[in-house]
């Protein structure tokens, strides 16, 4: 399991990057796995607001269906074309062209994510 040090996690297994004040949004590497082969994915149109800890979309795989849950607060600015029609991404690159939305932050960075240390001290428990 690939967990990169410089990106920020929830312990619905979400990862965040943040850039200035915009944060690219994913689902990590252990919750592709988990999935197995993603077949479709929905996420927040651009315009819309989420908020952190809230659901926003979903990720179907062949073996289930998860919530996409928020890792932070602020309007998404850009979806990722690409996810949308072909999920398999996720499967294949979850923290590079895998990426599913953007969101333009309001100002404060968000609280109560995981380092890198931490989502990888969560995750043991599963594998």
């Amino acid at each position: 399991m690939t967990v990169p040090e410089e990106l920020h996690y929830t312990a619905e297994h979400e990862w965040v990057a943040i850039d200035g004040s915009t944060a690219s949004v994913g689902i990590t590497d252990h919750a592709q796995n988990a999935l197995g082969d993603v077949v479709y994915v929905s996420v927040p149109a651009a315009g819309s607001k989420v908020t952190a800890g809230e659901p926003c979309g979903e990720v179907e795989s062949t073996k289930s269906v998860s919530d996409l849950y928020s890792p932070v607060d602020g309007e998404v600015t850009e979806v990722n074309p690409e996810v949308e029609e072909n999920p398999g991404l996720i499967n294949s690159d979850p923290y590079g062209a895998g990426w599913l939305f953007k969101v333009a932050l309001p100002g404060t960075l968000p609280s109560g994510l995981l380092s890198a240390a931490e989502y990888e001290d969560l995750t043991k428990e599963d594998a």
